[in-house]
């Protein structure tokens, strides 16, 4: 499969899909958005106390925790290369809820569980037709 048919939006979808992948978009996207805002005030203030998880460093681990949270978040929203900043958007729900959250009970691990399936299913869906991806390919 290319790169073009990996990013095209068909066109068979029905307007009830679309419109609920679009309100899915908004609210997976604008609400990570909000999660990820204090974390982007830090980076900006140069306080990269954050945790490390990983081992990549406090710093490393903060840029791309907001690049996930901000970035892709926001192309999210607008429905832009929706299936690739979703992985970003994966891989970071999947180190909080696993790693960051592991020792904690469900109630905290929720949210970043509803995220993670939310963005899996826009990898999977695409973004609909209602996205700049299906005015772009």
């Amino acid at each position: 499969m290319g790169l073009r048919s990996f990013l095209r939006v068909p066109a068979h979808k029905s307007t009830s899909i679309n419109f609920s992948l679009l309100l899915l978009r908004i609210v997976a996207g604008g609400f990570m958005l909000t999660h990820g805002f204090g974390k982007m005030q830090k980076l900006f203030l140069g306080d990269f106390t954050f945790s490390d998880p990983l081992g990549i460093g406090m710093e490393l681990s903060l840029i791309l925790t907001v690049f996930a949270e901000i970035v892709c978040a926001l192309f999210i929203v607008l429905g832009l290369f929706t299936r690739f900043v979703s992985i970003p958007l994966m891989i970071t729900m999947i180190v909080a809820v696993f790693i960051v959250h592991a020792g904690h009970d469900f109630g905290r691990k929720e949210l970043g569980l509803f995220y993670l399936a939310s963005y899996f299913i826009l990898f999977i869906s695409g973004p609909g037709k209602y996205s700049l991806d299906a005015k772009l390919y």
